[in-house]
């Protein structure tokens, strides 16, 4: 089965898709479900017979998604009014096995012909399984399965489409409102160095009640102190990684994993940017508020972005 080219904008890995073939009387039906997952987890349920085209089934899934957990559905109906076949030698060896268990157990009721016939293998539609026994069969149903599963991998990629398309309008609105609020945090810092220099001097002065205050000494602790506190670096890496961020929502391919990198990167800065916030009057008060807002914002980030491909 044909590859596709690669997909454009950001996916989400969550979606459905049903899609039906029907080709000489026989029909194919395809239903395909995919939910959020690390890595790409196919689970397939075929009719029996189908196994020979397993390993093309699964080619042509990971030919169009990367992640997710996908749950894929065949159902096949075979041409003609034929009725059922029964597997003579499988109800044989079902109704010796019941026979044995009678004797053993000194069972008198007889065996239930109706929940026979609902073991698996007992019956199938005529012309199912064994049709698949031949090579002319096997091509013309292969073809039939590729074209059921193409249609259902290009619906199931129009509603990742959308749903990734929401997830991106959604995502950018938190970058805004982080990069907005780390501009704010920036505008405050650059008020923190004097702030600490004033509070050092009024602490010192109640603590030394009068004695007079050394300024090159005092100049040197405030400046220490400033530079505990100075979250230049961790803003500027913040902006940085908004950037990127952005950058990935804007381009094509898997972003998923790129996101969740960024994310990791940018909580590590919210948290450092909280630890050396210094309590100075309002201006420390109101950084430490802001990057909790940022740290909510990037961990609402994080629950969207488990769900991009």
């Amino acid at each position: 089965m044909k590859a596709t080219a690669a997909l454009s904008g950001i996916y989400s890995m969550t979606g459905f898709a049903q899609a039906r073939v029907e080709r000489e009387g026989s029909s194919v039906r395809i239903n395909l479900r995919s939910v959020n997952h690390r890595f790409l987890d196919l689970h397939l349920r075929m009719p029996d017979g189908f196994e020979v085209f397993e390993s093309r089934i699964r080619q042509s899934i990971r030919n169009r998604l990367r992640r997710g957990h996908v749950d894929v559905n065949i159902y096949y109906e075979p041409g003609g009014t034929g009725g059922v076949e029964v597997n003579h030698d499988l109800v044989g060896a079902y109704m010796k096995a019941v026979d044995r268990l009678r004797q053993e157990f000194n069972v008198k009721t007889e065996p239930d012909l109706v929940a026979l016939f609902r073991l698996p293998g007992v019956v199938a539609a005529a012309g199912s399984a064994s049709d698949l026994q031949s090579e002319e069969m096997q091509e013309k149903l292969g073809a039939q399965l590729e074209a059921c599963l193409e249609q259902a991998l290009n619906k199931l990629d129009a509603m990742r489409r959308i749903e990734g398309e929401s997830l991106t309008t959604e995502m950018r609105g938190m970058l805004e409102r982080i990069a907005a609020r780390t501009a704010e945090v920036e505008a405050l810092a650059a008020r923190v160095r004097p702030a600490i220099a004033r509070r050092l001097e009024e602490r010192l002065g109640e603590l030394l009640k009068g004695v007079q205050i050394d300024p090159i000494r005092l100049a040197q602790e405030a400046a220490l102190l400033a530079e505990r506190s100075d979250v230049s670096e961790e803003l500027a890496r913040l902006r940085s990684h908004v950037e990127q961020f952005g950058k990935l929502l804007a381009g094509a391919g898997e972003a998923g994993k790129k996101l969740d990198f960024l994310l990791q990167e940018m909580q590590r800065e919210a948290n450092t940017l909280l630890s050396k916030t210094p309590g100075v009057e309002s201006e420390g008060l109101a950084i430490t508020g802001l990057a909790l807002e940022v740290k909510s914002d990037i961990e609402k980030l994080r629950e969207q972005a488990q769900n991009v491909e």
